[in-house]
C-alpha cells in the first residue's frame, strides 16, 4: 500500500492520471446525498461519539441524512433531543442504524456489529491494531466494505490529526488527574499541584516528549509545578522545549539521572509510545519501590503495555491501585474521562471529511485528491490495502492507488 505520506500516487497510477480528465470533472460536479448511521458504542467505557448535534445540523443542512441510535450521545452528555432538534432521526433498533451507507463510530466494530453491516458500506472507526482479530478483518473483506481507520488520518502537515487531538487532551488531563490524587480527598499527600509563595512547588517528572508529554508539561507549568522531561530522543526534547517557549529541565534517558528524579518527585507521568508493538518499560519496580509514599504515577502508555514495571490496566470505575504505597492510575482510555471535549475535537475532524465526500460525489474522488485520507484506508471495496496488516494476517494486499485508478 502506498502510505499516502507522499503527496502522489504510485508511478503507474500517476501515468493513468495523466489521461484526459473530462470524466473526472463530470463526476466532481455530482453532489451526493449521504446516508450516515451513528450506532451507540458497545465498547467498555467508551463515552465519546463522533459527531456533535451542531455538526449533525451542518451535515443535514447540506442535504445529508443522519440516523442516530437512541442514547448514543448520552455518555458525552448529548441527549437524543439535542440531536433530533437538529434534524437527526433517532432509532431504537440497532439493526436499523446499520442500514445507512456510511457507519461512523469510535471503537472498532465487533463481530456482532459487522454481521449487521450491509455489503459495500463505508466504515469510519478506530482500528486498534494491537487488539484486531483476523476474523473481524475477514468479515469486513467478505462484505466488500470500504474501511477507514481514523487513527491514520493525516492533516495537511502530515501529522496524525486524530491521534494528535486525543494526545493533547490526554496530556492536559493526566496532570489534572494527578492533582486530584495528590489531594486529601483521594488519600493522597494533601498537596496542591503547583505551588504558592513561600511553599516549594510540586515536582512532576514526564517520560516522553511527544504530544502527550508536551501538553502535560504545558498544563503542569501553567499550574506552577516544577517539571522535568525525559525522552530517548534529543530531537523530541528540543522540539518540546521550542514549542513550550520556556526553559525547563530536559534530559535524555540516563538511568541514574532518571531514577534520582523519579524517587524525589511527587508525580510521574509515563507518556512514551512505541511506533508499533509494546511501549518500552523504562522505570523498574525497584525504582518505584523507592518513590516517596503517596506519590502518584499516571501511566498514559498503558494501552501499549505501560512504561512503569509496576503498572497494571485499570478502568474508569476502579482507576487506581497502590503498590509500594505509590498511587498508580493506569486507565487506557483517558480521553473518555472528558468525553464531551473529546467529541468536540473529533467532530472538527470528521464533519469536514463527510462534507467532502458529499461534495465530491464519492469517497473515491476524495481519496484521489487527499493523501491524508488515502492514508487511512485499509480496506477498499473488499480489498485489503494495508501491506502491514496483509503480512500480519497472511492476507494478500493490493495497491490502493491502482484500485482507485482502475475504478475511475
Amino acid at each position: 500500500m502506498s502510505t499516502g505520506k507522499y503527496s502522489g500516487f504510485s508511478n503507474i497510477a500517476r501515468q493513468a492520471m495523466m489521461q484526459p480528465q473530462e470524466s473526472m470533472l463530470e463526476v466532481k460536479s455530482k453532489k451526493n446525498k449521504l446516508y450516515i448511521g451513528i450506532p451507540k458504542e458497545v465498547s467498555f467505557q467508551e463515552n465519546r461519539i463522533p459527531l456533535t448535534p451542531l455538526s449533525v445540523a451542518l451535515l443535514i443542512n447540506n442535504g445529508h441524512e443522519i440516523m442516530l441510535e437512541s442514547n448514543a450521545g448520552q455518555a458525552a452528555n448529548f441527549s437524543d433531543n439535542n440531536y433530533s432538534e437538529q434534524g437527526a432521526q433517532i432509532v431504537y433498533d440497532t439493526k436499523k442504524v446499520y442500514e445507512a451507507d456510511i457507519i461512523i463510530k469510535i471503537a472498532p466494530p465487533t463481530m456482532e456489529e459487522i454481521e449487521m453491516m450491509k455489503p459495500g458500506q463505508l466504515l469510519i472507526s478506530a482500528l486498534q491494531l494491537s487488539t484486531l482479530k483476523a476474523e473481524c478483518l475477514h468479515a469486513l473483506i467478505k462484505k466488500k466494505i470500504t474501511a477507514l481507520c481514523f487513527e491514520h488520518l493525516e492533516d495537511e502537515g502530515g501529522s496524525l490529526t486524530v491521534v494528535r487531538a486525543m494526545s493533547e487532551i490526554v496530556g492536559a488531563t493526566s496532570v489534572l488527574i494527578a492533582a486530584e490524587y495528590l489531594s486529601n480527598i483521594f488519600e493522597g499527600k494533601g498537596l496542591m499541584l503547583g505551588g504558592i509563595t513561600g511553599v516549594p512547588p510540586t515536582e512532576i517528572v514526564i517520560i516522553g516528549a511527544g504530544t502527550v508529554g508536551e501538553y502535560a508539561a504545558r498544563t503542569a507549568i501553567s499550574l506552577g509545578a516544577e517539571v522535568k522531561v525525559f525522552d530517548p530522543s534529543i530531537y523530541k526534547l528540543r522540539r518540546l522545549q521550542n514549542n513550550i517557549g520556556t526553559r525547563i529541565f530536559t534530559s535524555v534517558v540516563q538511568p541514574i539521572v532518571l531514577e534520582k528524579a523519579i524517587t524525589s518527585c511527587d508525580v510521574a507521568i509515563g507518556a512514551i509510545r512505541a511506533d508499533d508493538g509494546r511501549s518500552p518499560c523504562i522505570v523498574s519496580e525497584a525504582t518505584v519501590s523507592k518513590m516517596k509514599p503517596n506519590s502518584v504515577i499516571i501511566d498514559v502508555s498503558i494501552d501499549q503495555g505501560g512504561c512503569f514495571e509496576t503498572s497494571e490496566v485499570t478502568n474508569h470505575t476502579h482507576p487506581v491501585f497502590r503498590k509500594y504505597d505509590v498511587i498508580h492510575y493506569c486507565v487506557p482510555n483517558i480521553a473518555s474521562r472528558v468525553a464531551r471535549t473529546a467529541t468536540y475535537a473529533l467532530t472538527n475532524i470528521f464533519a469536514p471529511i463527510l462534507l467532502d465526500i458529499g461534495e465530491q460525489g464519492s469517497l473515491k474522488n476524495v481519496i484521489w485528491q487527499k493523501a491524508g485520507i488515502r492514508n487511512a484506508v485499509y480496506i477498499y471495496q473488499g480489498h485489503l490495502t494495508n501491506k502491514y496488516m496483509g503480512e500480519r494476517f497472511s492476507i494478500p494486499s493490493k495497491d490502493l492507488d491502482l484500485l482507485v485508478v482502475s475504478n475511475h
